[in-house]
C-alpha cells in the first residue's frame, strides 16, 4: 500500500488493501475500497470509496456547508477526472464517470456520465484593450 511523501491520515480513515495513496493527499474519516488510487492533491472527507476507483489530482469532496458534515458516496471501478468537486450529500454509482473540473452536485447513476462545463471561448484583442484601458 503506498502512501506518498506529504500524505496526510486523518482519524476514522479506513484503507483497504492495495489502495494508492499519494502526494498531498489528505484523508478524513474515509473509507477506500480495495485497489483504489487517490494519486495527488486530493481531499478526501467524510465519504465512502468503493474498490478499483481512480480519483484524479485535484479533486475535492466538499462535505461541509457551514454547519454540517455531509457524506459523499462514490462506487466501485468509478473514474474521477482531475479538478473535480464533489459537493456533499451526493453519490456516485458504480461504473460511473466524472469528466474533469465537474461539480457534482447530484447523484450520478451507475454507468451514467456526469460533465459540468461551460463551453470555453477566446475572447481576442482583450490584453491589449485591458493595457490600453489601464494605461500600461
Amino acid at each position: 500500500m503506498p502512501i506518498g511523501p506529504f500524505a496526510r491520515l486523518r482519524p476514522g480513515t479506513k484503507l483497504g488493501s492495495e489502495v494508492h495513496i499519494g502526494n498531498f493527499v489528505e484523508t478524513k474519516k474515509a473509507v477506500v475500497g480495495d485497489g483504489t488510487k487517490a494519486n495527488h492533491l486530493t481531499y478526501l472527507g467524510d465519504c465512502e470509496i468503493g474498490p478499483d476507483t481512480n480519483v484524479g489530482a485535484g479533486t475535492i469532496t466538499c462535505n461541509y456547508d457551514g454547519f454540517k458534515k455531509s457524506m459523499t458516496r462514490i462506487g466501485a471501478r468509478v473514474q474521477i477526472g482531475s479538478d473535480t468537486q464533489l459537493v456533499a450529500p451526493v453519490s456516485v454509482g458504480d461504473d460511473a464517470y466524472v469528466g474533469a473540473g465537474t461539480t457534482v452536485t447530484k447523484d450520478v447513476p451507475p454507468g451514467g456520465l456526469a460533465v459540468s462545463r461551460v463551453p470555453m471561448r477566446v475572447v481576442e484583442g482583450w490584453t491589449a484593450r485591458k493595457r490600453k484601458k489601464e494605461g500600461a
